[in-house]
């Protein structure tokens, strides 16, 4: 099945969508504040004629020219973490303060753990679950050589995610980035769309609406959720935000997002999703250079 053909009507431009596509992901580095700041880094990478450009949206973010980011030492160092640049967007829409009680449904490997423990200046309590002993493995990894401290790492489905460990009180702010089909990632993947099947995607689906919902039962009331995919398929986006709006007591809140990106579709094959949905956000490869992806910002008891 021809997957990127599938959505070619939810974009702008078809031919620029795939063009885009079709060519490598930029290699992007994320500064690790608990351990450095940017213009150090920018001065390490300076001294051993790393070429660079910051991105323009996110002064922590560092596009390589062409370089692995694990070949240097402020990576061995946990000055900085590989990351794609539009997967920094949940935790900065998320929005953490220092001090607060957040968790990471899904976890591992680290990514947005990481950059969550940095916007929390490594305070308050961050716990940070998976269900794949693994993937744990790498994020507890990760976590030791960013230098993180404020992180209790959790083994268990984020569907039935317990806070008896955690004096049963709520969280302040809940990140779920999904585990799902990963269209988004074919510019760094390749083969990402080789063993595509609907089957797969609506199978995804009933997990991803367990794991939001249960986020938005561990909330306290006037807390945010923000869930995010790195797919392009309704079925795994809105489908999810209007089964849940439908569930529990939450709503769908707007957020200024410093990139290009579409509004949520609130139609999609015969199926209509409450109109609340166009405040999230499709980010595709071809509107900024970067893999795709989707975020939207949810609030509790409003």
């Amino acid at each position: 099945m021809d997957v990127l053909g599938r959505y070619e009507p939810l974009v702008d431009d078809a031919a620029a969508l795939r063009a885009a596509c079709e060519r490598p992901l930029p290699s992007v580095v994320r500064v690790n504040t608990v351990k450095a700041t940017a213009e150090r880094v920018r001065r390490a990478y300076d001294d051993a004629g790393v070429g660079y450009e910051p991105v323009d949206w996110h002064e922590g973010l560092l596009r390589l020219d062409g370089e692995n980011p694990g070949n240097s030492w402020p990576y061995v160092h946990g000055w900085v973490y590989g990351q794609e640049e539009v997967s920094a967007v949940p935790a900065e829409v998320l929005g953490p303060e220092p001090g607060e009680r957040v968790l990471d449904a899904a976890a591992a490997p680290g990514s947005k753990t990481t950059q969550l423990a940095a916007l929390m200046d490594d305070t308050g309590l961050l716990v940070a679950n998976d269900n794949n002993l693994g993937r744990l493995s790498a994020l507890r990894s990760n976590a030791e050589r960013c230098g993180v401290t404020n992180t209790v790492v959790t083994k268990g489905d984020a569907r039935n995610f317990s806070l008896k460990p955690f004096d049963r009180e709520p969280f302040d702010r809940v990140l779920v980035d999904a585990p799902c089909s990963c269209e988004g990632t074919i510019r760094k993947n390749p083969d990402a769309l080789d063993e595509w099947t609907l089957s797969h995607v609506e199978g995804i689906a009933g997990v991803q609406k367990g794991i939001l919902k249960r986020a938005v039962e561990v909330t306290r009331e006037g807390g945010t959720v923000v869930y995010s995919t790195c797919t392009f398929a309704p079925e795994e986006n809105e489908a999810v935000l209007d089964y849940v709006l439908g569930e529990r007591d939450c709503r769908l809140v707007e957020f200024d997002l410093p990139l290009e990106s579409s509004p949520g579709v609130t139609e999609w094959e015969g199926e209509s999703f409450d109109r609340s949905v166009e405040r999230a956000r499709r980010i595709y490869p071809h509107q900024n250079d970067t893999g795709g992806f989707f975020c939207a910002k949810l609030e509790v008891g409003a």
